[in-house]
């Protein structure tokens, strides 16, 4: 049973998307605290009337995101 939800962030264009590593949600906002409010409420409505144990995951489980960082940030010559 997991109890994580991993997310996967990146930022394109001036917006910030999410995509679900486990679970099978996208969600995009124009700030990083207008994601994280998306993320939350996406993960909300996914678990709304369903029984976590049917779905792979605990009770209570936690939200782990993953931010993407351009190579151009850290002087990557690819």
């Amino acid at each position: 049973m997991k109890n994580i939800i991993q997310f996967f962030v990146s930022n394109e264009d001036n917006t910030y998307t999410a995509e679900g590593v486990n679970i099978p949600i996208v969600t995009e906002g124009k700030t990083f605290e207008e994601l994280m409010t998306n993320i939350i409420d996406a993960v909300k409505l996914f678990f709304k009337g369903e029984d976590s144990k049917l779905l792979g995951f605990g009770p209570e489980p936690s939200i782990l995101t993953s931010f993407e960082l351009p190579a151009n940030l850290y002087g990557s010559k690819a």
